[in-house]
């Protein structure tokens, strides 16, 4: 009986090198697919971001025209007037971390960059 084990054992063999590498390649490309696959899927997250943000952006503009009678000055001082003092109509600055900047003109305009928070 140990003698047939014996034998069994020394018959058996396991995975050559070409089969190791032909594992590894098709690994390989199924990662590849699956990191093209997830890039698309923050673009789509970012582009949702930047509308959110400038849609805020824009509602604090009227609500501040509503309550002043003008709008806010372009650029960083316009956001400073809207997040600051009693009466506050932003919390906070957008972040540019995304890849996106939501930039205040002189007369109420709101803008964003990559225009229409389209990404590439």
């Amino acid at each position: 009986m140990l003698d047939r084990i014996r034998e069994a054992r020394k018959n058996q063999s396991g995975f050559t090198l070409i089969e190791l590498l032909i594992v590894i390649v098709i690994l390989g490309v199924l990662s590849g697919i699956v990191v093209f696959a997830v890039a698309g899927i923050t673009d789509r997250g970012n582009a949702a971001a930047c509308k959110a943000d400038m849609s805020s952006v824009e509602v604090a503009v009227e609500a501040y025209r509503a309550k002043t009678g003008a709008y806010p000055d372009a650029g960083a001082a316009g956001y400073t007037q809207l997040t600051s003092g009693d009466d506050q109509f932003l919390r906070s600055v957008p972040t540019t971390a995304n890849g996106y900047t939501i930039t205040l003109g002189a007369d109420g305009a709101v803008t964003a960059a990559p225009a229409n928070c389209v990404f590439p």
